[in-house]
């Protein structure tokens, strides 16, 4: 699904004055099953509670990262619940009907010019199958950080802790892969970056050492809230996550392995020009390099490798070309230098000892797409034969499935993403307890 913007709207007051206790108790519930379109499907879940003043209603599709968004312009009339969701694209319109003595809902989505009929069975809530969480908080380096450990009901000793990745973003990003890791059996820890969620700082202004310390001391304050060792705990990290994951390994030199996702194999700053000429190159077709070679600059501007003077020097150089319209230039004024951008991970994936997974997608458009490569020869380097890369078809920068889909409107996760994940942890820890 493309990412839900949650607008806050105040919906009309529905009056229960007329209706009993029960038939609100009715009414509520937790709806669940399989919304289906040609070759596409998702298990989805609508959660519908209602009050003494009206409706609410939330949706929830894991594989969309999607957990409890609020549904908008909730709107209720006998048997009947409507209700929308908005994406940065696109408005999903729901039609509901409650029938089978309010057992089911049976509805339609209609988003653009199609619509598709579904059916959701209103399910119990199965705390035994349900991973149980807790909120729990921390200090580093003088800042309160905040974290949700979520624990497995199935405990088959594995662990894995989410760390942080860029922009400000919080925890509530990685919700829904965290509870899919516990549903798997996995004791699973994820938490806000610093000034993002409820931690305290400035994430903007940290250097990369300065994060890489944050998760240190997130996975050490894990360990010893959980007293599951080291050793038995792993670290994944996607795009600006992963390029750390190298440097947490040689930090901590007892955890067991790392997973990296959508890496690139250049510095942060390569990564984003690369992006941008991807999104560029066919607007601009033969000029692209002389384009390229300006944007470098502009990234090396705020990237504090280059004075503002001989950037606003090439800016006036430039200007008159055609394809000066498409470069990007933020607000001077308001840049504030941002030395991440000069950070990259090779280094560190040379002196990698613990076992490495590498996934990365076929359609990723922001990292180079042989990064797969170098971090591979980096591992050689390092003497690391335990290694293994999965490359995904058709999976994009957040593995999501992007290829061939008879219902566009929405992305989910790669169907072969979590299993190629579970499959490779299960081999590196079944070949540690053979040692």
């Amino acid at each position: 699904m493309k990412r839900i913007i949650v607008i806050f709207i105040v919906c009309g007051i529905f009056s229960c004055n007329h209706e009993s206790e029960t038939n609100i108790i009715e009414k509520s519930g937790h709806f669940s099953g399989v919304f289906k379109h040609g070759n596409f499907s998702d298990k989805i879940i609508f959660e519908i509670e209602q009050d003494s003043l009206g409706f609410n209603a939330y949706f929830t599709s894991l594989e969309q990262n999607a957990n409890r968004i609020p549904f908008q312009n909730i709107e209720v009339n006998g048997d009947s619940i409507n209700f929308k969701l908005q994406s940065d694209f696109h408005t999903y319109s729901f039609q509901n009907k409650w029938i089978d003595h309010y057992g089911s809902l049976q509805g339609s989505l209609t988003v653009d010019s199609i619509s598709t009929l579904y059916t959701l069975e209103k399910k119990l809530l199965d705390n035994s199958s349900t991973p149980k969480s807790e909120e729990v908080s921390f200090d580093s380096n003088g800042l309160n950080l905040n974290g949700t450990i979520w624990y497995p009901n199935s405990n088959e000793g594995k662990s894995v802790v989410i760390v942080t990745s860029s922009g400000n973003s919080d925890r509530s990003a990685s919700r829904a892969e965290a509870i899919l890791f516990a549903q798997r059996g996995f004791t699973t820890f994820h938490y806000d970056k610093r000034g993002t969620g409820n931690s305290e700082g400035n994430w903007n202004m940290a250097t990369i050492e300065e994060l890489v310390a944050d998760d240190i001391t997130a996975i050490e304050y894990f360990s010893n809230k959980t007293g599951i060792p080291l050793r038995e705990i792993g670290i994944k990290g996607s795009s600006q996550g992963a390029t750390k994951i190298p440097y947490i390994l040689g930090k901590l030199e007892n955890l067991k392995y790392g997973i990296i996702v959508s890496c690139p194999g250049v510095t942060l700053l390569e990564s984003d020009l690369n992006y941008w000429k991807n999104r560029n190159a066919a607007i601009i077709g033969n000029e692209i390099e002389a384009a390229i070679k300006f944007q470098r600059k502009v990234f090396e501007f705020i990237a504090g490798k280059l004075s503002r003077t001989d950037l606003e020097k090439a800016i006036n150089n430039e200007k008159s070309n055609s394809w000066f319209t498409n470069a990007w230039i933020p607000n001077l004024d308001e840049v504030q230098t941002d030395k991440k951008l000069l950070y990259s991970p090779i280094l560190y994936f040379e002196t990698t000892k613990q076992p490495v997974l590498i996934l990365q997608g076929t359609k990723d458009e922001i990292i180079p797409e042989n990064s797969y490569k170098v971090i591979s020869e980096a591992l050689i380097k390092s003497d690391n034969d335990n290694f293994k890369t999965v490359l995904l078809e058709g999976a994009s920068h957040s593995m999501y499935y992007i290829g061939e889909s008879d219902f566009p409107y929405w992305s989910k996760l790669h169907p072969d993403y979590l299993i190629a994940i579970e499959k490779w942890i299960n081999t590196i820890s079944n070949n540690i307890d053979k040692k």
